[in-house]
C-alpha cells in the first residue's frame, strides 16, 4: 500500500500520481462523510488508496517517545 502514495509531485502526498491530496481526503473522513461519498466523489479512487491514506497518517504521526 505505501506505494500508492506519492510525495514526489510536490510538497504535499498525493496518492498514485494523482492530484488528491491525502490531507484532502482524510478531512472529509473526518468530517464524517462515509468511504462510500468519497468514492463517489473520486471516481478514479479505490477503496485500497483510501487504505493507504489512512496507513500513511498512521505511520506519519508515529514518533517515537523519548523518556528521561
Amino acid at each position: 500500500m505505501p506505494d500508492k502514495i506519492d510525495t514526489t509531485k510536490g510538497d504535499r502526498p498525493c496518492i498514485r500520481g494523482m492530484r488528491i491530496r491525502v490531507a484532502d481526503i482524510l478531512e472529509l473522513l473526518a468530517e464524517n462523510v462515509s468511504v462510500t461519498e468519497v468514492l463517489a466523489d473520486f471516481p478514479d479512487l479505490e477503496l485500497a488508496d483510501i487504505q493507504a491514506r489512512l496507513l500513511f497518517a498512521a505511520r506519519s504521526t508515529d514518533f517515537p517517545r523519548l523518556t528521561a
